[in-house]
């Protein structure tokens, strides 16, 4: 049994943790350990705060006595805000305090981007404008190109949780671009485990999505390797071998 750990703030789209682990089919096990939100707010400010040391900290311990291997601190927004050195430096600071190898959503999305070999990407975030132009920063940051990004103006993770299919593959339509080679949506208050296959197959792309590629970072830092085609094309492809 491979046991993974995720830090996720509040309660909006968690339910995903249980439906990915009963879609990957194998001895893996996903334990939640949530942090305490504060202001819920997709403003900088306000996110720097949710994805603070001392916040991330606290839930350190509880995540230990689950027998994790890895952990992931599962926020896009809370760890780009930082920018790219300072997504490092948070990435860092969690892996000393819980002891394991340690990353996050915003470098599972690099990772999942290299992984697929997908050069241009489309984002579709439900964040405001300014706040997903900083995703698309981080991503320019890691040498991935940006067709364009739709942001949906969304301010509170509790109003995106209550999101169901027909807006996420509203917000997937209006971010797609003919010369994108992949769709990121990157929000964990976003509930989307349900609907990768389906987005695939509309959009004729690979979908990322923030809880997909969550999860298959942490699978990632234990080197499992999971083939699990109901969460989307990142969970079918053979491992890159680098020459």
């Amino acid at each position: 049994m491979t046991a993974l750990g995720f830090l996720y703030p509040g309660h909006s789209a968690e339910d995903d943790y249980p439906r990915i682990e009963q879609l990957l089919g194998s001895n893996v096990r996903l334990d939640v350990v949530h942090t305490d939100i504060g202001t819920d707010a997709h403003r900088v400010d306000a996110l720097r705060e949710m994805g603070s040391s001392e916040r991330l900290a606290a839930g350190v311990e509880a995540l230990r006595l689950t027998g994790a291997e890895a952990v992931v601190w599962a926020c896009t927004s809370g760890s780009f805000v930082y920018g790219w050195e300072g997504a490092h430096e948070q990435v860092r600071g969690l892996a000393l305090a819980a002891g394991m190898p340690a990353s996050s959503t915003s470098f599972a999305f690099v990772h999942a981007v290299r992984e697929l070999e997908a050069g241009r990407v489309a984002i579709g975030a439900t964040y405001p404008s300014d706040v997903a132009g900083l995703f698309a920063d981080f991503l320019h940051a890691a040498g991935v190109t940006v067709t364009g990004v739709r942001g949906a103006g969304i301010i509170t993770a509790a109003e995106v949780g209550t999101w169901g299919e027909e807006e996420v593959f509203a917000l997937a339509r209006e971010a797609d671009a003919d010369d994108a080679e992949a769709v990121l949506l990157p929000d964990t208050a976003l509930h989307t485990a349900a609907y990768i296959p389906a987005l695939e197959k509309e959009l004729g792309k690979p979908v990322l999505t923030a809880n997909q590629v969550t999860v298959w970072e942490a699978l990632r830092l234990t080197d499992r390797r999971v083939n699990a085609p109901a969460l989307g094309a990142l969970f079918t492809r053979e491992p890159i071998v680098q020459v």
